[in-house]
């Protein structure tokens, strides 16, 4: 089904890169999960409310919560494909990881709200399903809940890996929790009828903690991409791999990638190149770099040329004792930007030095002690250090 739906209303399925095709696939899954959750929520409100049962009239509204979740999911994919502004220079693409949190949210208050009913239910000690017209017929709508809401999960699942979407997957996750509780209802259903003790509303509290930590599990995840979490891995290790194809590169740092919304990376760097060389043909080869990496990866990509001085016996020997001292620390360290300046009195080294964000040692004691290693080397060493980050985690 899933896939005669796509052939249907998705033209260029698979250019996944074009925001049309993307936002064609988001909006696919957002009014299937509107109308699907529509006709489950309909089936468990009605059948709860004539044969007077509780637990399917609250699966009902947890399944009314969905559709307006898809709801939610379908306005933002509208939004976050409206083109850049003004005000809005990058565009407005993380609209989508908003709704995203929105959902996750929304999953959490489930979880809190059927807690507060299974516990109600509990203290009101309800007397066990006796009526077998009620229970066959509860049976039938609880069984094809969970087929719609199991495969409502995988297609939101499967589109929303495809476009790697944080909204469709935790309208997912969402969906899979529904399997759940629904699958427990049922369970409670049975036993109430065949055994005569009604545990519906402990088995619906055990439930709710489940979708209730769920929702908070999601909420970090799609929390993450506002906070600006570190790029993936797979996507910087392509770059920096296109980027050292190059032969006139000598080493990349201070790489940067910054995510504005799924599939719209803007990245900038410093790599190092030989002082030697005639600054246009730099120019030249830098230019073709950032349109490869845009070809490739679709990626904005803005690069800094740094000189460094080649063959040259002094600083080579000067730059070796420092690689020699930093490695006194365990600490996965690298320098860059390294030149020296000389004076009649002292001579000055430069340069950067990146640290994980782990690291044990403050930034300014970790400059005094480099300072300290170089002085028993030569006493006229003068260090000036810079601290950088491995903001892309490409080094480790």
């Amino acid at each position: 089904m899933q896939k005669l739906l796509i052939k249907l209303f998705i033209k260029n399925k698979d250019d996944l890169n074009n925001p049309d095709v993307r936002r064609s696939y988001g909006t696919l899954a957002s009014i299937f999960g509107i109308v699907s959750n529509l006709l489950v929520s309909a089936l468990k409100i009605v059948f709860g409310v004539l044969f007077s049962l509780i637990s399917l009239v609250a699966d009902g509204m947890n399944n009314l919560t969905d559709g307006a979740s898809s709801l939610i999911s379908l306005i933002g994919f509208k939004l976050s494909s409206k083109p850049a502004d003004k005000d809005h220079p990058f565009g407005h693409a993380r609209i989508e990881y908003l709704t995203g949190f929105i959902v996750s949210f929304l999953v959490a208050l489930v979880g809190l709200e059927l807690i507060i009913t299974s516990i109600e239910k509990i203290l009101l000690f309800e007397p066990p399903l006796k009526d077998e017209k009620t229970f066959i017929i509860s049976l039938i709508v609880l069984i094809i809940s969970i087929l719609i809401k199991l495969y409502q999960c995988l297609f939101n699942l499967s589109i929303g890996k495809k476009i790697k979407s944080t909204s469709l997957i935790a309208t997912a996750s969402d969906s899979r929790n529904d399997v759940i509780s629904t699958a427990v209802i049922l369970l409670g259903l049975i036993i109430s009828y065949f055994f005569h003790i009604n545990l519906d509303g402990y088995l619906g509290t055990l439930v709710g903690l489940f979708i209730l930590i769920s929702g908070f599990k999601l909420i970090i995840e799609t929390a993450d991409p506002l906070l600006g979490q570190k790029p993936d891995k797979e996507l910087v290790k392509s770059l920096v791999n296109i980027i050292t194809s190059h032969n006139m590169i000598l080493g990349i740092h201070d790489l940067q990638v910054h995510s504005y919304g799924p599939n719209l990376f803007f990245a900038s760097l410093h790599v190092e190149v030989d002082a030697s060389l005639d600054i246009l043909l730099i120019h030249d080869e830098i230019d073709n770099i950032e349109k490869e990496c845009f070809e490739k990866l679709s990626i904005n990509t803005v690069i800094h040329m740094d000189p460094v001085v080649l063959n040259d016996p002094y600083t080579d020997k000067v730059h070796n004792d420092f690689i020699n001292i930093i490695n006194k620390f365990d600490m996965n360290l690298s320098i860059h930007d390294f030149r020296i300046v000389k004076g009649p009195t002292h001579t000055n080294v430069l340069f950067d030095i990146v640290v994980p964000h782990d690291k044990k040692i403050k930034d300014e004691k970790l400059k005094e002690l480099i300072q300290e290693y170089g002085s028993e080397i030569n006493k006229e060493y003068l260090c000036v250090i810079g601290i950088d980050q491995d903001y892309s985690d490409f080094l480790s």
